[in-house]
């Protein structure tokens, strides 16, 4: 398996292409955290954002024999699938709340500290959840995956310049949302 771990993406794909199943999982194993990350946040549900990552994957098998190598990142190709998938799923349930996604507890915080981070956690999806569908997706690229400018302008299949203009909107919403319940929230008395 050393041999998968340093095996970039598009050799892996092409050998998956090519009838090796040990490539595939290299691959899956290689991506799947991050795609699965991208569309918990954009979902707010995890049973979801599994169907998603399923989906995502099954799209990239499909079109492993006619990818062609230099065009795109497969990275960058799987979260923008992932975030159309997302926007799909969000179309098609606007009729309602989302359900309440709690993260598992690391170190076994207390359990204070526990319902105060469950409390955030639902507080930023919901004002996520009330952004605009593009500056919700931009904010989330960019601040909860951590990835640049111009992977996000591909991934979104925008400028840079738009990039930035959807993440400043995004950000003051969501500071202006999330602003009046920072006492609520437990952030007065942490500093």
């Amino acid at each position: 398996m050393d041999v998968m771990t340093e095996t970039d993406e598009e050799d892996l794909l092409a050998r998956y292409a090519a009838g090796d199943r040990g490539a595939a999982r290299a691959l899956t194993v290689r991506l799947t955290p991050a795609v699965f990350a991208h569309a918990t946040r954009l979902l707010g549900d995890r049973a979801e954002a599994e169907d998603v990552t399923q989906e995502a994957f099954l799209k990239l098998w499909r079109i492993a024999p006619d990818w062609r190598r230099g065009e795109a990142r497969i990275g960058t190709w799987l979260f923008r699938v992932t975030a159309n998938l997302c926007i799909d799923r969000l179309r098609k349930r606007r009729t309602g709340p989302l359900d309440e996604a709690h993260e598992p507890a690391d170190d076994a915080p207390s359990v204070e500290r526990q319902l105060t981070d469950a409390d955030r956690a639902t507080a930023l999806q919901d004002a996520l959840d009330a952004l605009p569908e593009r500056q919700r997706q931009a904010v989330v690229l960019r601040h909860l995956d951590g990835l640049g400018n111009p992977e996000i302008a591909a991934i979104m299949d925008i400028s840079p310049r738009a990039v930035e203009s959807l993440t400043a909107r995004g950000k003051r919403a969501l500071a202006e949302m999330l602003g009046a319940r920072r006492e609520e929230l437990g952030y007065a008395e942490e500093g």
